[in-house]
């Protein structure tokens, strides 16, 4: 069992949170450049435009998991103003401070997310 989150974390990680929300939130605002649809009228060459198609594949792929970040960070907050942050979605249990400080927006515990892997 984890010990629980002391206030201090708690205020810490929720000032992770918010930082992280508007780092993605900016993200994903400038992110819509990249992934424009490739013109197959562009007047490029053949190699300029798979490499144009290709670079926008990664860059909807890139906003796809942002914005499933952006997501769990928003749950995560939630969860904060609901006075369940730290716990585990599944089990109920601490999540713990060292995995909540490397990803902030996590909803399960290491052992709830094992199983889920």
């Amino acid at each position: 069992m984890m010990t629980p989150l002391t206030e201090q974390q708690i205020n810490e990680l929720r000032v992770n949170l918010l930082s992280l929300q508007v780092e993605f939130t900016a993200l994903l605002e400038g992110a819509t450049k990249g992934a424009e649809t490739v013109s197959l009228d562009q007047p490029i060459g053949r190699l300029s435009r798979m490499d144009a198609m290709q670079q926008q594949s990664m860059a909807q792929a890139n906003t796809r998991i942002a914005r499933q970040r952006l997501a769990q960070i928003r749950a995560a907050l939630t969860r904060y103003d609901q006075d369940e942050y730290g716990l585990c979605v599944d089990c109920g249990e601490d999540i713990g401070f060292g995995r909540l400080k490397a990803r902030p927006e996590s909803p399960f515990c290491l052992e709830c997310q094992k199983q889920r892997e």
